[in-house]
């Protein structure tokens, strides 16, 4: 398939293995402080496999990461990588009030900000969390001054996702003005649609089937597409946690082989910032309102996890 030359969004949530939402009815919040943090080492080693490819991405900062480890984010910004919000505490939107929502971002917001002298307008929500449950937050995000949020993916989940949701990149409306919203990336799969921007799906597809849904995005839509990678998804020797069956799967499955996969992707796609990849498409943005109920006819859409087998050989 021949790959159009388009310019995808390399993103990194940077965030420690403890705070991953799967793990979060048996780690709380009051345990982080004692729990052996990983995050500076293994987001280095992202940050060195990207430059060794000349990659820049959005790192989306765990506010308290941030407040924890600030040289990390100076580092980050240092070597001229984009840095985005990716909330404080790491809770998921739908179970907080607008209220505790502005004041986790702002929190989060004006750490990274003092960190590095600059705006920071890119936001992710934890989990992409921000569904139809939850659709105010664009505007609290708007009104806070953030330009492009990357919290929508438009598939069904269990814990996210907003299966009628535009699958490129688009603008939305909101009473507080407008914000670009850069959803995970997807393909049709029949009359479903397949989640492949990265995190658990890359780690759990082969990689030439990657490779095929990355580029049928480019090639089917003209669009970019959007990639994920978390720096605990580089760290098979992690401290293993307890949890439920499905959240360890999600979460170890496949952790051995992510660096080599991401030697392996890196040089077969131009990537940079989500800025860059936004700016790429120019003014061919389509625009949705708030206001009008954002997304129009609902379609049918599937966890890539339970199409997964039928996928690997």
């Amino acid at each position: 398939m021949t790959q159009p030359t388009l310019t995808n969004a390399m993103t990194v949530d940077v965030e420690d293995y403890f705070h991953v939402s799967g793990f979060a009815d048996r780690i709380s919040k009051s345990d982080w402080d004692s729990m052996p943090s990983r995050v500076v080492e293994n987001t280095h080693r992202l940050m060195s496999l990207l430059e060794r490819y000349e990659t820049r991405g959005t790192f989306f900062v765990l506010g308290w990461v941030a407040e924890k480890f600030p040289q990390l984010v100076r580092d980050i910004h240092q070597a001229g990588h984009e840095v985005g919000c990716h909330s404080f505490w790491h809770q998921l939107v739908y179970d907080l009030s607008p209220e505790e929502f502005r004041e986790d971002l702002v929190k989060s917001r004006d750490i990274l900000q003092d960190l590095i002298g600059e705006p920071v307008t890119h936001y992710r929500a934890p989990s992409f969390s921000i569904t139809n449950r939850s659709l105010w937050a664009l505007d609290v995000l708007a009104d806070e001054g953030f330009t492009c949020d990357s919290s929508i993916y438009p598939v069904y989940h269990d814990r996210y996702g907003i299966p009628e949701a535009t699958p490129e990149p688009h603008r939305i409306l909101t009473p507080s003005g407008m914000i670009d919203e850069f959803p995970g990336s997807v393909i049709p799969f029949g009359n479903l649609r397949l989640a492949v921007s990265g995190g658990g799906y890359f780690r759990l597809y082969p990689q030439r089937f990657t490779e095929f849904c990355l580029a049928r995005v480019n090639c089917r839509t003209g669009r970019p597409f959007m990639f994920y990678i978390h720096p605990w998804e580089v760290d098979p020797d992690q401290p293993r946690l307890p949890g439920s069956l499905m959240s360890r799967f999600r979460h170890y499955q496949n952790l051995a082989t992510t660096e080599h996969k991401l030697n392996w992707l890196l040089p077969r796609f131009r990537f940079d910032s989500m800025s860059a990849s936004i700016r790429c498409i120019g003014d061919g943005l389509t625009e949705h309102s708030l206001a009008e109920g954002l997304y129009g006819v609902r379609q049918t859409s599937v966890d890539s996890a339970e199409v997964v087998a039928t996928l690997q050989p």
